[in-house]
């Protein structure tokens, strides 16, 4: 049964392209819900914010930014940023986590202007920011979008007039890659013009993003319609609305295409915006969002041409989120 419905709702995925721009909302916690009835609350100001905390016996609680978050003790010794437990030039921790008793408690805190301190029982100090600490929090973490971005339909993304950037420009100045860079994370597409039509060129515009990843094609390559490989994309037939490398444990995040020749008729580009039709989906159908981001598939690539012989699989649901704020981030 799963299988059917999962059929059924890919191909909607394709037909949900129209509406507006949708900017999810975000709920601010209830702090009557989330406390308990009778705590007794340590009560600080902090410049603007009220800071207020309570100390459990297996995790501490903090009420400040708006925000109840909630602590274990382990994971607040563990992520003590002091010079004997962490390097700050490499970012790595210097602490033995297994060293860290899972018993733990502070003996004493308190707040000096927007800093905790803990005095753990071997008398070490860790000190926290309160920003720190409600950026790292899961509470926080839940109230944060991890990429913003402008959802889009053929209508919405015209009125836009997203420029396109020179590829002088883009490959000599910051300005020009920030613009590009800027356009492609809102809309998840951007355009490079004037780019000499040769593979060479191609990568050196592809390296000024980021490493070019090997694959079964190689890091570069041609395609034309010549049947030379096993795939849709080396014959003449028209490719609909899709998502490349699904069979990829890790799927692509960027593709560069560069049109380098053209003769004949055909070969029009369509570009759908993936998280546009999944907001749609999860606006008209909850439900059936939740399916989607919730079964593993299989996605198979099976080529036997010549002198290529691939079977490749990966695993993972149609709609991939992030569990702690439900943001879509991955489409297979």
């Amino acid at each position: 049964m799963w299988y059917h419905r999962l059929s059924h709702l890919q191909s909607r995925l394709q037909d949900l392209l129209k509406g507006g721009v949708i900017y999810p909302a975000l709920s601010q916690p209830n702090f009557k819900s989330l406390l308990p009835l009778a705590v007794h609350w340590h009560h600080t100001v902090s410049k603007s914010l009220t800071c207020a905390w309570q100390q459990h016996e297996d995790h501490f609680e903090l009420k400040y930014a708006n925000t109840v978050m909630r602590f274990d003790y382990v994971w607040l010794r563990d992520h003590c940023r002091s010079a004997s437990c962490y390097n700050s030039k490499t970012h790595q921790r210097s602490l033995d986590t297994a060293s860290v008793d899972l018993c733990i408690k502070p003996k004493n805190i308190r707040l000096d202007e927007t800093t905790l301190f803990f005095t753990w029982p071997d008398g070490h100090v860790t000190k926290y920011d309160l920003n720190w600490l409600v950026k790292n929090s899961y509470e926080g973490q839940k109230q944060k979008v991890i990429q913003p971005r402008i959802l889009w339909n053929a209508e919405i993304y015209q009125q836009a007039q997203v420029p396109s950037v020179d590829c002088q420009s883009f490959l000599e100045t910051n300005e020009g890659l920030k613009k590009f860079l800027q356009n492609f994370l809102l809309y998840g597409i951007a355009f490079v013009e004037n780019v000499p039509p040769t593979q060479e060129h191609t990568e050196k515009l592809a390296e000024r993003i980021s490493l070019i990843r090997e694959t079964i094609y190689g890091r570069m390559w041609y395609f034309t319609s010549d049947f030379s490989r096993g795939d849709t994309a080396y014959t003449k037939l028209a490719l609909d609305r899709h998502t490349d490398t699904t069979y990829f444990q890790e799927p692509c995040g960027i593709q560069v295409f560069h049109c380098l020749k053209h003769e004949g008729t055909g070969g029009r580009t369509l570009l759908v915006d993936g998280f546009y039709a999944a907001e749609q989906v999860l606006q008209k159908a909850p439900e059936e969002f939740e399916l989607l981001s919730k079964v593993p598939l299989k996605h198979e690539y099976i080529e036997d041409v010549g002198e290529c012989h691939n079977h490749m699989i990966g695993v993972g649901p149609v709609l991939n989120i992030y569990p702690w704020n439900k943001e879509l981030y991955l489409i297979r």
